[in-house]
C-alpha cells in the first residue's frame, strides 16, 4: 500500500493559519482547535465526528511541525505551501493513474479468462485421450495441450476442449482440433494446406494481416508455391503494409519469371508506394512477357506520364491503341501528343476516343479542346454542342462560347481569302 500523501495546503487551511509561521504557531493552533474539538467536549452523539477531526487536526500539525523544522529560518513561507501542495497533487494523480490502470488491467484480465477459459473453475466433463492437438481455426497456435472436453447446452448439445497453446489458454470446439501424433512427421503440403485454409477464412472476414501471418507460415512450410506467394502478397497489399508486399511478390516474380501477373502486380504495389522507377520497370518487364496485352501498354504508358517521360509514354500507348484502342488509352495518348506537341496526333487520338465511346462526354470534350487548337473552328464547335448534350460541363461552355464569337471572324478571314 502506497503511503499517505500529505497536502500542506490542505493542512494550513484546516489548522487555519496564514503563512508565514513557524512551529510556535502550529502548536498555538493545535491546542486552540482542541479545546473545539475534542471528543470529552463534544455534543451528545458527536464524540465519533469530533474523535475524527481532532486526529486530522493532529496529523495537519505533526506534518507542518515536521515541515517548519526542516526549513530555512524554521518558518514555512507561503511560496513553500505552493510548492508542497503542488508536489501532494501530482502525487495523488500518479497514484490515481497507476490504480486506474491495474484496475484496468484486472478488467481486461477478466474478460480474456471470460473469453478464452470459461471452464478455467470447472471440473471436466470427459478424460482427456489424445493430450495434444492444434486448432485447425487458429493454426499459428501451434500444438497445444488439451485440459479437459467439457458439454454445454441441453436440447443443442455443444462439445468444447480448454487447450493450454503458448499464447495462453483458449477455449476451442472440440471438433475444430486435429490431434497430433509425434511419432509421425507433419508433412509440409499437410500445413500448407492447414495454413491457406485459414488464410482464406481470414481474408473473408477482412482481417488481411491475420491472413499474411498466416500465410507466412504456409511460405516457411514451401517457399516456391505459387499459390501461397499470389495469396501473401495479396494480403501484405491489401493490409497496407507495403514494404512486405514488395518482398512477397518479389520472391513470386523468382518463382514465376515468364509470367505477366507477378510483373502487374509489383508495378500496382510500386505506384502506391511511390516508387515510380521501380513501378515504371516492373510495367516494362510486364509488356515484355505479355506484348500482345494491350492494358499493359497503357499502365507503362500512364507511368511513363508521371515520370515526365513524354516519348516513351506515347510510343507504349501507340502500342496499345494498335493492338485493341480503349477510350482511355485514346486519351492518355492524346495527352502525350499534347505534351509533346503534336497538335495533330492529338486531334486523331481524340477523334478516335469519340468513334470508340460515342456517348462518353470525357472523349468529345477532349476533343473540343483539340479542334480548338487548330483552324477548323466550327468543328471544334460542333464537338463542344455534343460534349454539352451529354453532360454539363462549365468549361466546354466556356470554350463553345468563345468558339462563337471567333466562328464570323474565322469566316470573314476565309472569305477574304
Amino acid at each position: 500500500m502506497a503511503p499517505p500523501v500529505f497536502d500542506v495546503e490542505q493542512a494550513v487551511l484546516l489548522l487555519e493559519l496564514d503563512p508565514p509561521f513557524g512551529k510556535r504557531e502550529v502548536q498555538i493552533a493545535r491546542r486552540k482547535l482542541a479545546k473545539i474539538w475534542h471528543p470529552d467536549i463534544a455534543p451528545p452523539g458527536k464524540q465519533f465526528e469530533h474523535e475524527r477531526h481532532l486526529k486530522a487536526i493532529n496529523e495537519a500539525a505533526d506534518t507542518l511541525e515536521r515541515l517548519a523544522e526542516s526549513s530555512r529560518g524554521g518558518r514555512i513561507t507561503k511560496n513553500a505551501v505552493k510548492v508542497s501542495a503542488t508536489a501532494a497533487r501530482k502525487a495523488r494523480e500518479e497514484a490515481g493513474r497507476r490504480a486506474y490502470e491495474e484496475e484496468q488491467r484486472a478488467r481486461a484480465a477478466a474478460a480474456e479468462q471470460q473469453r478464452h477459459d470459461p471452464f478455467g473453475s470447472r471440473m471436466p466433463d470427459h478424460s482427456v485421450v489424445h493430450r495434444y492437438a492444434r486448432c485447425l481455426s487458429y493454426p499459428e497456435w501451434g500444438v497445444g495441450t488439451v485440459n479437459g472436453i467439457y458439454f454445454t447446452g441441453d436440447d443443442d448439445l455443444q462439445q468444447w476442449a480448454r487447450v493450454s497453446f503458448n499464447v495462453g489458454v483458449r477455449t476451442v470446439p472440440a471438433g475444430s482440433l486435429q490431434f497430433v501424433d509425434f511419432s509421425k512427421p507433419d508433412p509440409g503440403a499437410e500445413r500448407v494446406q492447414r495454413f491457406m485454409t485459414a488464410a482464406k477464412h481470414a481474408l473473408a472476414e477482412g482481417d488481411f494481416k491475420l491472413a499474411a501471418k498466416r500465410l507466412v507460415y504456409a511460405r516457411d512450410a514451401e517457399p516456391d508455391n505459387v499459390a501461397v506467394l499470389r495469396l501473401m502478397t495479396t494480403a501484405f497489399w491489401q493490409a497496407g503494409d507495403y514494404s512486405a508486399a514488395a518482398r512477397a511478390v518479389r520472391d513470386w516474380i523468382r518463382a514465376e519469371r515468364d509470367r505477366p501477373a507477378p510483373h502487374r502486380t509489383a508495378a500496382r504495389i510500386y505506384e502506391d508506394m511511390g516508387s515510380l522507377s521501380q513501378a515504371v520497370d516492373a510495367a516494362q518487364r510486364e509488356t515484355e512477357t505479355a506484348p500482345g496485352d494491350p492494358t499493359a501498354w497503357e499502365r507503362l504508358g500512364r507511368l511513363r506520364l508521371r515520370r515526365f517521360d513524354r516519348e516513351g509514354a506515347y510510343r507504349a500507348l501507340l502500342q496499345a491503341r494498335t493492338l485493341r484502342p480503349s477510350e482511355e488509352g485514346l486519351l492518355d495518348l492524346a495527352l502525350a501528343a499534347h505534351l509533346l506537341g503534336d497538335v495533330g496526333a492529338e486531334v486523331s487520338a481524340c477523334e478516335q476516343a469519340t468513334q470508340v465511346a460515342p456517348d462518353s462526354p470525357a472523349a468529345w470534350a477532349r476533343y473540343a479542346h483539340a479542334l480548338a487548337r487548330t483552324d477548323r473552328t466550327s468543328e471544334a464547335l460542333a464537338a463542344c454542342d455534343r460534349a454539352l448534350q451529354l453532360r454539363d460541363d462549365p468549361e466546354v461552355a466556356a470554350l463553345a462560347e468563345r468558339l462563337r464569337e471567333q466562328l464570323p471572324r474565322a469566316l470573314e478571314e476565309r472569305s477574304a481569302a
